[in-house]
């Protein structure tokens, strides 16, 4: 095979149904059609290692195309069946956009396991049993928070991988103590998704925390020209481990200098959640005159009641600097994609 071999890529169609789709992304792994790009791309041809390209974006909203092989993409599929034990014949629901790789992944992972994914996306009513699914903690929150169609569909699942985003202790507790069997995933569209699951690599797949708690990845689930010349993704996320299980403590980037002090926007939420497990919160920073950078905390579920108890506990366990400028009592988190909580769209609302 020429190293520089190109072939076409094709922008998916959003009139295509899931089978469709399913049976495109099949000939796009075994090279038997064009790659596919989730979104439009500038490119007409891409590497011929490529089978599909996702465009992705962090919490930053700076878009990057992410080109994934097909062995990448199947060395995923395979591992996470493998470790949820699925077999051939088990059902999957879809609850996640396939714009995204964890939408694609369920895809993929059906297609192992002979069958098609029952789409619950806008589905009204009784959703219907199935074996595996695959969520956000957005979603696992709404299940325990009222919505019983969802509930219900997570209790009656053999297994519930959820990511995307960090998954509280408290969450996951109150999620496990209604019968919900939950895997917490951790990955990314550059690792073809989750590759680490409840803080165990996924066969194939090794992990690294450097000194500076910068996580690392080995393996083949990586997508196309991103190792180092020893084969590791530096990722942007800090963690540690107890044991051989990884701890992901956040992104390398969320320290935040307020009044000349560091302040964890990670830690923040930690602390807030430990003293009022049924909320959601988003910590970020705004600039300011004075402070340099101001923090500010948005609230789902919340009153202004409590404003006071967690400027104390914030205080009480990191000091004063972390102590919140500002809060900002919303019905819902704004989110990038799946999961991840739009600092941008928050700044926003802090200016308002």
């Amino acid at each position: 095979m020429e190293q520089n071999a190109q072939r076409e890529v094709r922008t998916v169609d959003s009139a295509w149904n899931l089978s469709e789709l399913m049976a495109r992304i099949a000939k796009a792994l075994v090279s038997d059609g064009p790659a596919l790009a989730l979104s439009p791309i500038s490119a007409e041809t891409v590497s011929v290692r490529t089978a599909l390209i996702i465009t992705t974006t962090g919490s930053s909203g700076a878009p990057k195309e992410i080109a994934l092989s097909a062995s990448a993409l199947l060395t995923s599929a395979r591992a996470s069946n493998k470790y949820i034990g699925a077999e051939f014949g088990n059902t999957w629901s879809l609850l996640l956009p396939l714009n995204h790789i964890a939408g694609i992944n369920v895809l993929i992972r059906s297609l192992e396991l002979g069958t098609t994914p029952t789409n619950l996306i806008g589905y009204e009513g009784k959703y219907p049993k199935v074996d595996f699914t695959a969520i956000v903690p957005t979603q696992l929150y709404r299940a325990l928070h009222g919505d019983e169609n969802l509930l219900e569909h997570l209790k009656s699942a053999h297994t519930v991988l959820v990511g995307g985003a960090a998954l509280t202790a408290q969450l996951r507790s109150q999620a496990e103590s209604v019968g919900i069997n939950l895997i917490e995933t951790y990955g990314s569209t550059e690792t073809s998704g989750g590759c680490v699951y409840n803080g165990t690599p996924l066969e194939g797949v090794e992990v690294r925390v450097a000194d500076d708690s910068r996580i690392s990845i080995k393996g083949k689930v990586l997508a196309n020209e991103l190792a180092d010349d020893n084969g590791w993704y530096a990722t942007s996320d800090a963690g540690h481990f107890e044991g051989e299980k990884l701890i992901v403590d956040g992104r390398i980037d969320d320290i935040v200098i307020t009044g000349g002090e560091n302040v964890s926007l990670t830690a923040i939420e930690r602390v807030i959640l430990q003293t009022f497990p049924d909320i959601q919160v988003a910590a970020f920073a705004v600039p300011h005159p004075e402070w340099g950078q101001a923090i500010h905390c948005a609230l789902v579920g919340a009153s202004r009641e409590i404003e006071g108890q967690i400027q104390e506990a914030l205080q009480r366990e990191l000091g004063a600097a972390a102590k919140a400028k500002s809060f900002h009592y919303l019905s819902e988190l704004p989110l990038l994609g799946i999961g991840k909580v739009d600092k941008k769209e928050l700044e926003r609302i802090a200016h308002e």
